[in-house]
């Protein structure tokens, strides 16, 4: 009976679903000495049939799970983009530096809920071959209403290969100045914070915020590139939430 819900969907198309659309600024601070935060807008999705998903940037396919009333797992195949990277033009310290590029990521997540108690953890390969890199996520989190609005705090551990925090924030001999030493760092473990925000407006209108900090391993700080040892990101957007 687990995999019943799987089932009814696949085979019952008149079944409702839920969609939620929307789009707003997302902005991501920058370690680099003197490079100025990212600004973009930012299109914001959340979908989930218990096949497939969405979840605002990431997309997933369950292979295996169930859900019931209070409890929830799934086993996944997903893809993420990686929103960092750099041009030499971005701040004088990067003068000279070969173009850090975005990546995208893919690979197999594993949640789980329990009432309002939620955990997750990812391992992630870049499948774009900028980093040849990979990284493991793991975020537990708890959901909590105050009033009208919803909270989603978590707490992160991210793992990041050798390959990943040299891309990054490494200094290539060739890239080597009098002010910017060769640095090759080794494999490193941030911390971060972060929450999701609800607050209701209208019938099918909600305002979804994120706020989120990450604490930048010391294999990171020590960069002759970086001069901050967090990163800090934020989302606000309108959502349109309807059934269908």
């Amino acid at each position: 009976m687990r995999y019943l819900g799987f089932i009814l969907l696949l085979f019952n198309p008149l079944l409702a679903q839920t969609l939620t659309l929307g789009a707003g600024p997302y902005v991501q601070t920058q370690p680099y000495a003197g490079a100025k935060a990212v600004v973009v807008a930012s299109p914001v999705i959340f979908f989930d049939n218990n096949i497939f998903y969405i979840r605002w940037s990431r997309a997933g396919v369950y292979f295996l799970g169930s859900k019931e009333e209070d409890y929830a797992w799934g086993l996944s195949l997903v893809a993420q983009p990686r929103p960092y990277g750099y041009e030499s033009s971005d701040a004088a310290i990067l003068e000279g530096m070969d173009r850090r590029k975005q990546a995208l990521e893919a690979g197999i997540a594993f949640s789980i809920k329990v009432d309002k108690i939620y955990l997750e953890i990812m391992a992630l390969t870049d499948v774009t071959n900028h980093t040849d890199a990979y990284n493991v996520k793991s975020e537990l989190g708890y959901e909590f209403s105050l009033g009208d609005f919803i909270f989603y705090p978590s707490f992160l551990i991210i793992y990041q290969s050798s390959k990943f925090t040299n891309y990054y924030y490494g200094v290539k001999p060739t890239e080597a100045t009098s002010q910017r030493k060769a640095y090759t760092p080794t494999h490193g473990v941030d911390f971060g914070v972060q929450t999701y925000i609800e607050y209701p407006l209208h019938e099918n209108f909600l305002i979804l915020v994120n706020l989120r900090a990450d604490k930048l391993s010391k294999e990171i700080t020590k960069s002759p590139l970086v001069n901050d040892s967090y990163i800090y990101s934020g989302l606000a957007s309108v959502l349109y939430k309807f059934n269908y």
